[in-house]
Order: C-alpha cells, then sequence, then structure tokens
C-alpha cells in the first residue's frame, strides 16, 4: 500500500516510498518459531488430570501475551513506519495508534550521509542521517533499504531545487528563490 495522496500536497510527487528494511522483522518471526512450539509442548506435557486444563490454559495466555509482545507489535511497528520521499520534501511517520511523523523540506537540507555495518551493507540497508538548516537540525533514520540509494535521490532532489544565492539578498537579509 502506496503513502496516501490525501497527505500530499498539490502537484507532490512521490519519488520513494519505503518501510523499514525486512530485518526489523527477523527477531519478531524468531520468536514465533520459539514460542508456539515451546507453548504447544509445554500444553502436552501438562501432568494429567483436574489440574491439566488450567496449566494449558496458563501456558496458552502466555505465549498469546508473548506473541502479541514480541512478534505483532513489532510487525505493526514495521508495517507503519514510513518513509516517504517526494520531490519537495522527507517524511516520516511513525506509530501504531498514537502516531508521530516529520517532514523535513528538501530545500534545508544541508547534509545526506549513511552508515551500515558489514551485516547491514550484506543486507543492503543502513542508517541514513539527514542534516537540515531547520531548528531542529538532524533526521535519523534506521534500517533503510538501498540507503546509499536513498542518499543518492535525497541528493539529486535536493540539487535540483531552486537554490538561495547570497548575491541576491536584499538590505534586509532576505534572500529571493532564484
Amino acid at each position: 500500500m502506496g503513502y496516501p495522496r490525501k497527505l500530499l500536497s498539490a502537484d507532490e510527487d512521490v519519488e520513494l516510498d519505503l518501510h523499514p528494511h525486512w530485518k526489523a522483522l527477523v527477531r519478531p518471526v524468531l520468536a514465533l518459531l520459539v514460542v508456539v512450539p515451546l507453548a504447544s509442548y509445554g500444553a502436552a506435557r501438562a501432568p494429567e488430570g483436574s489440574g491439566r486444563a488450567p496449566v494449558q490454559i496458563a501456558i496458552g495466555v502466555v505465549a498469546v501475551a508473548l506473541l502479541v509482545w514480541l512478534t505483532l507489535m513489532p510487525f505493526l511497528r514495521w508495517v507503519t513506519t514510513h518513509y516517504v520521499v517526494t520531490d519537495r520534501r522527507l517524511i516520516t511517520r511513525r506509530g501504531i495508534i498514537a502516531r508521530n511523523g516529520r517532514d523535513m523540506p528538501l530545500s534545508r537540507i544541508n547534509d545526506i550521509s549513511f552508515s551500515h555495518t558489514v551485516f547491514e551493507r550484506i543486507l543492503g540497508c543502513g542508517t541514513l542521517v539527514v542534516e537540515s538548516a531547520g531548528e531542529r537540525g538532524q533526521l535519523v533514520l534506521t534500517a533503510v533499504p538501498g540507503v546509499e540509494d536513498v542518499q543518492r535521490r535525497l541528493y539529486e532532489l535536493a540539487d535540483e531545487l531552486p537554490h538561495w544565492h547570497d548575491d541576491e539578498a536584499d538590505d534586509a537579509g532576505y534572500v529571493d528563490r532564484a
């Protein structure tokens, strides 16, 4: 599902619409592959008799709680996290119920850098750090798929925008866009 068009400005086009890299789902999947068999084994090994049903119910409740906490919540965080690059701004949105977001105009970007560990390099992801001239300064995006390509595309888009020129400043110090 793409980023909703209704949340964009008029004549704004989406260049990249990304979720964090799939590596963010490795731990939740491993948790699923461990919790389900252990809970099944524990429920099957519950002692015979009148106490078996309550023990099995308790094991089931604990297993469901663990699955919600270790599998469902990380998956929902992943699916509701968006890194969107348009031809005018960088948009981040995070959150399942309570949401937070940040928009950074491409015209304010001063520096775009990335880093990735050896493991992240093998997987093709990394951390993107975008510096802006705004008062909030830095935006750090983690687990960005194709981080080098995203950095390059952000730089290209920012470079295509009209620039501020110091020689066009008026007496009050304001600058007209070129």
